[in-house]
């Protein structure tokens, strides 16, 4: 008899207990995000960077005399540049730097012998100097720097005692 007693509250039971379980499975809903309080203040490690040492007369000089080139001044670029010269240029590409600047002004001057001869200096300071491509390209200064160039090189080559002709008597 308790049998047939309980069955009929039973479904109602099982029934509410499914229903119980779906909605403690459901997804809860998503409560809006608190903003993070802000993180403390830590000052990040600044990279070493080793600043340029200054710039001595002759680097000035240098500068300023590239700087009036290019602005077409070449008076003053010539008188900037030969005061770097005489000052005392250290680095040997910054004096070849120095003599290549003076040689275009003289080339395009029509000065060829002063061109030549500036051009000779660049290369003596600094064996490994060479103009640029639009530099060795320019119409003016190009063919006499591939010239002088070319004597250097026909001067620093070693002579072969074996193929050199003793003089005739």
């Amino acid at each position: 008899m308790t049998y047939a007693y309980t069955v009929p509250f039973r479904r109602p039971l099982i029934l509410a207990a499914l229903i119980l379980s779906c909605v403690a499975c459901a997804p809860k809903p998503v409560k809006e995000a608190e903003p993070l309080p802000p993180a403390p203040a830590v000052e990040e490690p600044k990279p070493v960077v080793a600043e340029p040492a200054p710039l001595d007369k002759a680097q000035l000089e240098l500068a300023s005399g590239i700087e009036s080139y290019e602005n077409g001044s070449y008076k003053p670029a010539a008188k900037q540049l030969q005061n770097a010269l005489t000052s005392g240029l250290k680095v040997p590409a910054e004096q070849a730097r120095a003599h290549k600047y003076l040689a275009f002004m003289h080339c395009v001057a029509r000065r060829t012998t002063a061109c030549r001869s500036e051009f000779r200096k660049a290369l003596a300071a600094d064996p490994s100097f060479d103009l640029t491509p639009a530099e060795s390209g320019h119409p003016t200064w190009g063919p006499v720097f591939k010239k002088v160039k070319a004597e250097g090189q026909a001067k620093a080559k070693p002579v072969d005692k074996k193929t050199v002709k003793p003089a005739a008597k």
